[in-house]
């Protein structure tokens, strides 16, 4: 491998990119040069004449052709954005995705009022729903609840970046807990929503995601039914149940809020106008 300006590499990247197929090549070449060579943020990387070392190519190339065989540019990467945070991730954990900061904003807006508001994180992964909540509410304390050990690597690192946050992780299962809680004012998920049936045919990079973050069985409501069932005795009357859904779920998951008795139940879209946040009261 040879020396190489910051441009040609750039270009040669883009280039790999587009021809796998990837959506954003000169997004993600940008990426992984600017992580991996260490470049200032901003700059126009496809007429910059600055000279990279030997060991800095092949370290830019060896991870273009990881992106270029479909492996998500986040896991490449070690971590990713998430509203104002940067959180850990890697292979065994759900990337952290725009479409969930609406579930943090909306939690956020009903609870501060609350002097003290205590919350409950289901099917946590990255921490980034309950973390997501203390960067705008760091008066929360947030229970992070996730049964992957692989997810938690990513959690632990993600509880240690943000000291200053009153979030701890417990080790149990959604469908089935095996320990008690205290009676909380909110409960908060993003849990698996896709149908089992669908998971083969999503998107190559998702596929590189762990399935137990995705899969939510036949009608990918198992997780919703499993809050509705057995979570509910741990809210507070009055507090607040709210969760992300898939394309296509809110009447189903609307239909579950009230065959549960919650009340002041309300959808809420995102920013592409995707139904996308269920929430109720108790």
């Amino acid at each position: 491998m040879k020396t190489m300006t910051v441009s040609d590499v750039f270009k040669t990247v883009r280039n790999t990119l587009e021809k796998a197929g990837c959506d954003s090549p000169a997004f993600d070449a940008c990426c992984l040069l600017e992580d991996l060579a260490y470049l200032p943020r901003g700059r126009r990387l496809e007429s910059d004449e600055t000279i990279l070392t030997a060991e800095t190519v092949q370290k830019v190339l060896k991870a273009a052709s990881r992106r270029a065989n479909g492996e998500p540019l986040q896991y490449i990467l070690g971590e990713w954005e998430f509203l104002t945070l940067t959180l850990s991730v890697g292979k065994g954990v759900l990337i952290p995705r725009p479409d969930t900061e609406l579930l943090c904003e909306v939690a956020a807006e009903q609870l501060k009022n609350l002097l003290h508001p205590t919350v409950l994180d289901l099917c946590a992964g990255s921490g980034c729903v309950g973390l997501g909540l203390c960067s705008l509410l760091p008066v929360a304390s947030v229970t992070e609840v996730e049964l992957s050990e692989d997810a938690a690597v990513y959690l632990r690192q993600n509880l240690k970046r943000y000291p200053a946050f009153d979030a701890q992780l417990v080790t149990d299962d959604v469908l089935s807990p095996s320990k008690t809680y205290l009676p909380v004012d909110a409960i908060l998920s993003n849990p698996p929503y896709i149908p089992t049936a669908d998971i083969g045919g999503l998107m190559r990079e998702v596929q590189h995601e762990p399935k137990m973050a995705l899969d939510g069985d036949a009608d990918g409501l198992r997780f919703y039914r499993a809050i509705t069932n057995n979570w509910l005795p741990y809210l507070k009357q009055g507090g607040l149940l709210a969760v992300e859904i898939g394309i296509g779920q809110a009447a189903d998951v609307k239909a579950l809020f009230e065959t549960a008795g919650l009340h002041h139940i309300a959808v809420y879209r995102d920013l592409g106008g995707v139904e996308r946040v269920v929430t109720g009261r108790k």
